[in-house]
C-alpha cells in the first residue's frame, strides 16, 4: 500500500489548488472518480471575478486572490487567467431602489461601483429594452476568469512539486486504525494521515464515510445555456448583465451569449443536467428585459454549487474526526476565491495562522471552521 502525508478527494478546483498549496510541504497525492479532472461543477462554471459578489469572508478571500490572479507564477499557465468583463446589474419598474441600495453597498467594497441610469445602461447594452430598463449599476472591474487555464496551472504546479494526480480513483472505503487513514480507490489502496475531504456536491456523502457528523451541505443545480447574440451588436464589448433581483444573467462567451435563469434548484449529489423548464424559463425572463432571439439553444448544461446554511466556505479539522480535513461549501465562490482559500487550507492542515493576505481582509480561522456546525 502507498503510504502520503496527505490524500486529497476531489481534483476539482478546490482540491487541485489546496493539493498544489500542501505540496510545498508534504508528499500528496489527489484523487478523482472521474477521468477527468473538474468534470462536474468546476468544468462547468462561468465564472466571474467580482469583489463585491458574496458575504464578507467570500469577498476577503476574492480580493485577497486578486494578486495571484492577475499575475500568477511564473510557468502557472501560457495565457491570463483574467480577462476585462465588466458586470451590470440591471433593474425594471419597482426595482430604483433595489440599484440604489446595491450601488450603496458596492461602493463601500470597491470604489469603482456606481449606480447609472437607464440611458446610461442602454449605450454598453443597445439589446436591452427601452421600456423595460429603469438603471443599472456597474462594476467595472469585475473580469472574466479562464477556468480551464487556472485548473490545469494547478494541476501541472502540483506535480512540479512531487504531488501524484489519480483519476478513476473513486472512494469506496474509508477507515482509521488509529494512526492513519486507509483510503480503499478503483485505483488501490492509499494510506494517509491527513485526508481532505474536497469533494464539492459529494463532501457531506465523503464525510460520512469517515463517520463526521454532516456540515449541512445543501447541492443546488445551476443551468446554462449559449444562444447566438444579436446579428450587427458588436454583443462581445457587452459586460456580463446580471438582473437586480438576481432572476437571470447573460455575458459574451466565445462568439455567443451564455444565459442562466440563475437558479438554486437543490439536488442530491450528481451528474446534474438541464431541465427544459428552466431553460425555457430563462429564455422568457431574459427577452423581457432585451430584444435577444433565441432561434435556437447551441449549448446547454447544469452544474451543482453547494453551499453550507451560512454560504461562508468550510475549510478545517473536523472537531471530533482524527485526520479528517473538510475544504467544502465553495458554492459559486469557488474559482474566485481559490489561490487564497488553497493557502488557508495549507496554513490549517499544518495547524499554522492563516496567511495575512487573508486575515488582512477580515478572513478567520473561526468562520471558516467546520466546529462552526457542533455549536448548534
Amino acid at each position: 500500500m502507498e503510504s502520503f502525508d496527505i490524500a486529497v478527494i476531489g481534483a476539482g478546483i478546490a482540491g487541485a489548488s489546496a493539493a498544489w498549496a500542501m505540496a510545498a510541504r508534504h508528499r500528496v497525492v489527489l484523487l478523482e472518480r472521474e477521468a477527468q479532472a473538474g468534470y462536474h461543477t468546476s468544468g462547468r462554471s462561468a465564472a466571474l471575478f467580482s469583489e463585491t459578489y458574496g458575504n464578507a469572508t467570500v469577498r476577503g478571500l476574492s480580493v485577497a486572490s486578486r494578486d495571484f490572479l492577475m499575475s500568477p507564477p511564473a510557468g502557472f499557465s501560457e495565457h491570463a487567467l483574467l480577462a476585462p468583463r465588466g458586470v451590470m446589474l440591471v433593474g425594471t419598474a419597482g426595482q430604483e431602489g433595489l440599484l440604489a441600495g446595491l450601488a450603496e453597498e458596492g461602493a463601500r467594497l470597491v470604489p469603482s461601483v456606481r449606480e447609472i441610469t437607464a440611458a446610461e445602461a442602454l449605450a454598453r447594452v443597445p439589446s436591452l429594452r427601452r421600456d423595460w430598463v429603469r438603471g443599472g449599476v456597474v462594476e467595472p472591474d469585475a473580469m472574466d476568469i479562464d477556468t480551464n487555464a487556472m485548473l490545469a496551472g494547478f494541476l501541472r504546479a502540483l506535480r512540479q512539486l512531487g504531488g501524484q494526480v489519480r483519476m478513476e480513483a473513486g472512494l469506496h472505503g474509508l477507515s482509521h486504525d488509529g494512526q492513519a487513514w486507509r483510503l480503499e480507490t478503483r485505483a488501490g489502496a492509499i494510506r494517509a494521515p491527513v485526508v481532505v475531504d474536497a469533494g464539492g456536491a459529494w463532501c457531506d456523502a465523503i464525510g460520512a464515510m469517515a463517520g463526521a457528523r454532516p456540515i449541512g451541505l445543501v447541492p443546488k443545480r445551476r443551468t446554462a445555456f449559449l444562444v447566438d447574440p444579436p446579428p450587427g451588436m458588436g454583443a462581445e464589448a457587452w459586460p456580463s448583465v446580471i438582473a437586480a433581483d438576481e432572476s437571470f444573467y447573460f455575458k459574451p462567451d466565445a462568439g455567443k451569449l451564455l444565459c442562466s435563469p440563475a437558479d438554486e434548484t437543490p439536488s442530491e449529489p450528481c451528474d446534474a443536467q438541464p431541465d427544459e423548464i428552466d431553460v425555457a424559463i430563462a429564455v422568457d425572463r431574459i427577452q423581457q428585459a432585451a430584444d435577444i432571439p433565441v432561434a435556437r439553444i447551441a449549448h446547454r448544461w447544469a452544474g451543482l454549487r453547494s453551499f453550507v446554511a451560512d454560504k461562508t466556505p468550510v475549510v478545517g479539522y473536523d472537531p471530533v474526526v482524527p485526520g479528517f480535513f473538510w475544504l467544502a461549501g465553495q458554492g459559486g465562490y469557488g474559482f474566485q476565491t481559490t489561490p487564497a482559500m488553497a493557502l488557508c487550507a495549507a496554513a490549517l492542515v499544518d495547524r499554522r495562522a492563516l496567511p495575512a493576505m487573508a486575515t488582512d481582509r477580515g478572513v478567520t480561522e473561526a468562520a471558516l471552521s467546520p466546529s462552526r456546525f457542533s455549536k448548534s
